[in-house]
């Protein structure tokens, strides 16, 4: 199973960039098999991009939510429908027993997430985090672990949000 994490703040063209990647990574790393699993938080950006890109390469999709009714914290009506697709062609949604948003649901998120993986995508810029948590402190904490960790920030990539 593949998981991933990644920036949700991806520049204007940078999902496109990732669009065209992700194949390549995807049959690399399940050369022999039927179609990727593919494990994601679905959280808008990256893990959306990724959650995608499974699905169109004929694989499963599994889904992680950090608390219930995550939907509700997604603002944009595209962000939502987006959402709401990928949730309904989920092979499996786990729903983490949290109530609301915290720093806790979503590192408990990640955890799960890095437990159930064989290896990890990592939509990363390279950066050390901003404050506690995300991409950064995931991968460092599945390196730590002894999973496999692939890099994709494609060339002209870039994060939206100033950091």
């Amino acid at each position: 199973m593949i998981a991933v994490t990644g920036h949700m703040d991806l520049a204007e063209g940078t999902e496109q960039l990732l669009r065209d990647a992700l194949p390549a990574l995807l049959a690399e790393l399940t050369a022999g098999a039927d179609g990727p699993t593919g494990l994601s938080c679905l959280a808008p950006g990256a893990d959306s991009v990724f959650a995608e890109a499974v699905l169109a390469a004929g694989g499963a999709l599994e889904v992680i939510l950090p608390f219930h009714d995550y939907r509700s914290s997604l603002a944009a009506p595209a962000v939502r429908e987006r959402f709401d697709r990928l949730v309904a062609a989920a092979s499996e949604v786990t729903v983490l027993p949290y109530p609301e948003a915290s720093l806790a649901a979503f590192e408990a998120a990640n955890s799960a997430l890095l437990k159930q993986a064989d290896a990890l995508v990592a939509v990363w810029d390279g950066l050390p985090p901003a404050q506690g948590g995300g991409t950064a402190t995931t991968v460092a904490e599945a390196r730590a672990a002894g999973l496999p960790v692939h890099v994709l920030w494609p060339d002209g990539a870039r994060r939206g949000a100033a950091r």
